[in-house]
């Protein structure tokens, strides 16, 4: 998974492209298919808005975006945004697949097994 950190109207620094990487790696304890998370900071009048945008396979994307003065809060705020999308896609991705058979189909008569005597 490849990580992409920009900012636009300003630097960030070493610590805090350290702690948006660790922030956006914990994104992968949620769904493990992502293949790039692409986080842009705009630093614009003291105020910093936080965008990330992270691609899952099978071409699914996820967008959050967070503005606060401080930058470690926007990053928070974003991931949490992000994290209740992964969690809400992957319990749809899960149940999908639980449907019941046609086998199965409330009811319908159940076939006994031939017992053995």
């Amino acid at each position: 998974m490849q990580i992409k950190i920009s900012a636009r109207h300003g630097h960030l620094g070493e610590a805090s492209q350290q702690f948006i990487r660790e922030k956006a790696e914990k994104l992968l304890h949620f769904f493990d298919r992502l293949t790039m998370i692409e986080v842009t900071v705009d630093m614009n009048n003291h105020v910093h808005r936080v965008e990330l945008v992270v691609s899952a396979e099978h071409k699914h994307d996820f967008v959050a975006q967070e503005a606060n003065t401080d930058l470690m809060a926007a990053v928070d705020a974003a991931v949490h945004k992000l994290e209740q999308q992964l969690r809400k896609y992957k319990e749809k991705v899960q149940d999908h697949r639980r449907t019941p058979s046609a086998g199965n189909v409330a009811g319908a008569p159940q076939l006994e097994q031939p017992s053995e005597e």
